[in-house]
């Protein structure tokens, strides 16, 4: 079991990557907000069920309101920035590299609002990734105007890194105490508030039931949503969440691959010379969160 479980992190990322691609196959045949609301509406199903099952602990009165902020926040305006900016024919190699710096901004956010010590390395990364990103985008710009991003879809891409890294670091702040499996169901009641909204005023509600979809719905529901956390719980009772920041680096590049495979995305070179100090400024800026967190977790218990 221990050989097995050294490999969860690696898989949890992989299936993570998967979220981008997934999108891009169920799009053409649902809109973006809605497909979001009818996944959320199945995971609360799932998670409603798994709480009542297992009788685990449920959120204090006080959490709630904060859990409904972060889910707002992290799969509310993260996967919505995401979805949406796909929709609009932002490549999904180019949206992961953008959101993939959620790990330098979290830092920076930490750094700004809760006094996190900023080390030389990590504003090396926060530099490197900074100015990668300015020649991902740049080198997307400079493509023919038939391939160029749509301006809107970058909007929405970078709305999506502010609310996973804001989310993030309110995670950090309040987020102590907090019961997994009940935090997470308020969360993605929080989602759903968000996109409901925006699908209920933007969207038309169009579907066409194809197996595409269902396969993609499936997958998003029970491949990332349930067995991805389902996973992350593993890790957490094995006490192997940190090493899962040291695989975050190559959901870019995994995503990348997978977007090349099956649907034959390319990038300008100067978007993958940016994409390399991206991936450089988030391995400088893991490594060193990495290096602070393992004296706290050595240092025997007292009392």
């Amino acid at each position: 079991m221990p050989t097995l479980t050294r490999f969860i992190p690696f898989a949890f990322v992989l299936i993570w990557s998967t979220g981008f691609i997934g999108a891009k196959f169920g799009l053409p045949y649902m809109e973006p907000f809605f497909l979001l609301v009818l996944r959320y509406a199945l995971v609360l199903v799932l998670f409603g069920l798994g709480l009542l099952l297992w009788r685990g602990p449920l959120l204090a009165a006080h959490h709630i309101p904060t859990q409904l902020l972060v889910g707002s926040l992290i799969h509310g305006a993260y996967l919505g920035g995401v979805f949406y900016s796909i929709s609009r024919g932002v490549p999904a190699g180019l949206v992961a590299i953008i959101v993939g710096m959620q790990p330098l901004l979290t830092a920076l956010l930490g750094w700004l609002w809760l006094n996190e010590r900023l080390t030389r390395a990590t504003a090396t990364g926060l530099l490197l990734g900074f100015v990668g990103l300015l020649l991902v985008v740049g080198g997307a710009g400079a493509l023919s105007q038939d391939d160029a991003p749509d301006g809107a879809g970058l909007v929405a891409t970078l709305v999506a890194l502010m609310g996973i890294s804001t989310g993030t670091v309110l995670q950090k702040r309040h987020g102590a105490g907090v019961p997994l499996l009940a935090g997470t169901t308020v969360q993605y009641a929080g989602a759903l508030a968000v996109t409901l909204p925006l699908a209920l005023l933007f969207e038309t509600g169009r579907v066409e039931p194809t197996w595409p979809l269902v396969l993609t719905m499936a997958w998003l529901v029970l491949g990332i949503s349930v067995l991805a956390i389902s996973l992350l719980m593993v890790m957490i009772r094995s006490d192997q969440v940190g090493r899962v920041t040291s695989y975050f680096y190559l959901v870019p590049p995994l995503t990348m691959l997978q977007a090349w495979l099956f649907f034959g995305e390319t990038i300008s070179a100067l978007s993958a010379m940016g994409t390399l100090l991206v991936i450089g400024g988030i391995y400088l800026v893991i490594r060193r969160t990495r290096r602070d967190a393992e004296p706290q977790r050595a240092q025997p218990a007292r009392g």
